[in-house]
């Protein structure tokens, strides 16, 4: 048997959890991340 590491890549793609976890932090964090943004850059209202 060889001691060699698999890559990295193929370690990843061969877990189902971590791409779960993966697909539903990253889209997440991303866009509080730009609600944040908009939030902070919206100019506040006049009032007439």
């Amino acid at each position: 048997m060889s001691t060699k590491k698999e890559p990295f890549l193929k370690r990843l793609m061969d877990n189902p959890w971590l791409l779960l976890v993966l697909g539903v932090v990253i889209p997440f964090l991303s866009y509080t991340v730009w609600g944040w943004i908009e939030i902070l850059l919206v100019k506040p209202a006049q009032l007439p």
